[in-house]
């Protein structure tokens, strides 16, 4: 299997298929971080557009030796969602719940829409981190590249992040008690 890096050259000399396959194997990761950014599917799928027509335009600017080429998607997704939300905030109220059990499925509802309420309301630069450590998994060296600050500062930040999140969870959980 070819390298995102072998994929990437052979997409900016014009071989459509590696670029296919190389935005296949990434798009989901891309995706799944600008909605854990934005909330919102439609600009979660523009900013995948995006994030993918410039790498075919700014590929070169691409260097491995700063971190993955997933990270570097990453940055690029975290410019264009910033530029987004500081325009417009969004907020996505979809949800998909395929439990039997009605009460289960309102409980997991409630749930997800009051994780991605905290999640959405940190400040951006905790929301990058959490976003990307927590809930992409992205290695700290990974997810410092993306953000373009030192590991010590995406460690803070996940930190900060997490107490900011936690904080808000228990304080929503306090106020649905009966």
């Amino acid at each position: 299997m070819l390298s995102d890096e072998d994929l990437l050259g052979a997409a900016r000399g014009g071989d459509e298929a590696a670029f296919t396959a190389l935005y296949r194997r990434r798009q989901g990761a891309v995706y799944r971080f600008a909605l854990h950014m934005s909330g919102h599917a439609a600009v979660s799928e523009d900013v995948t557009q995006e994030v993918f027509l410039a790498l075919l335009e700014g590929g070169g600017r691409f260097d491995p030796s700063r971190g993955s080429l997933l990270s570097f998607l990453y940055g690029i997704a975290r410019n264009l969602m910033l530029r987004r939300v500081e325009k417009k905030p969004t907020q996505d109220t979809e949800e998909v719940a395929t439990d039997e059990d009605v009460l289960d499925d309102l409980t997991r509802r409630e749930t997800i829409e009051a994780v991605r309420s905290a999640v959405l309301s940190l400040p951006a630069q905790y929301r990058e981190a959490v976003v990307l450590c927590d809930l992409e998994n992205t290695s700290y060296e990974d997810a410092a590249a993306a953000l373009d600050c030192p590991v010590g500062t995406v460690r803070s930040r996940l930190s900060r992040g997490r107490a900011m999140l936690a904080q808000k969870l228990s304080a929503k959980a306090v106020r649905s008690m009966p």
